[in-house]
């Protein structure tokens, strides 16, 4: 239990698509494909599914705030809920209760993108499996996922064109407000006022602003990609209904 929650952790390191990473990841899937079985369920099955999902999200963030301040390493700078997926955690859970359909926006588009880039490239460093950290981590970025395809799949929400609109001019105008956040309390939410000084992905695009156009265009590309599979379904329903008429 000590090096469970230790801060000078002496078990392995995170290893990249390591048996640990990748056993989290096919947990992951594995949960996704338990949540389908609820979809012919009865409205008080998928609320106490929803609600199991929504308290499970709350007090894995909770913890782990709990933790940071334990070991004398919650600052205003880091743990503030501005980070994309910290913000998600919070909405993700009041999207379930509440079965909002504008947080689900978010979550689909925001949630799914970001999130699955967090769990294939997860900013673990020493805190590998079986590290609270560890835990934390997937379980967070994990449900933001499977919380939104949930939702899709299960409960029957999807995204329109107007959803793709919605959350881009949202998104640009929360980017605007916390880069100057950051500059106010010298933090850098959203990795938008400088690039982090850890290794990231981020290192292959260019200087600082140019990389926040950079971030920009691949999150709409995201948006896009994530949309496809409904625009194809609506223009297979489009083909279908425009055969029945010429017949």
């Amino acid at each position: 239990m000590t090096q469970f929650l230790a801060v000078n952790y002496a078990g392995p390191a995170f290893g990249f698509l390591g048996a640990a990473h990748i056993g989290a990841l096919a947990s992951i899937f594995l949960l996704n494909l338990f949540l389908l079985r609820f979809k012919n369920t009865s409205a008080a099955t998928k609320s106490k599914v929803r609600w199991t999902l929504a308290l499970i999200l709350l007090s894995n963030e909770i913890l782990w705030h709990a933790w940071k301040y334990a070991i004398g390493q919650w600052t205003i700078q880091t743990m503030l809920p501005l980070h994309l997926c910290s913000l998600l955690v919070w909405a993700g859970a009041l999207m379930l209760i509440t079965k909002n359909y504008t947080i689900y926006e978010f979550m689909y588009f925001l949630g799914i993108g970001g999130a699955i880039q967090a769990l294939i490239t997860p900013d673990l460093g020493v805190y590998g499996f079986p590290h609270s950290r560890f835990f934390q981590t997937f379980i967070s970025h994990g449900l933001i996922v499977s919380s939104a395809i949930y939702m899709t799949a299960v409960e029957g929400f999807r995204p329109t064109w107007k959803s793709i609109l919605r959350v881009t001019i949202w998104m640009n105008i929360y980017v605007v407000a916390v880069y100057f956040i950051n500059t106010a309390i010298g933090s850098n939410y959203l990795m938008i006022n400088y690039k982090p000084n850890t290794p990231s992905l981020l290192d292959l695009l260019p200087a600082w602003p140019l990389y926040v156009f950079y971030m920009e265009a691949l999150g709409a590309i995201t948006c896009l990609l994530l949309y496809l599979p409904f625009a194809m379904k609506d223009r297979r329903a489009v083909y279908r209904a425009n055969k029945v008429v010429a017949s």
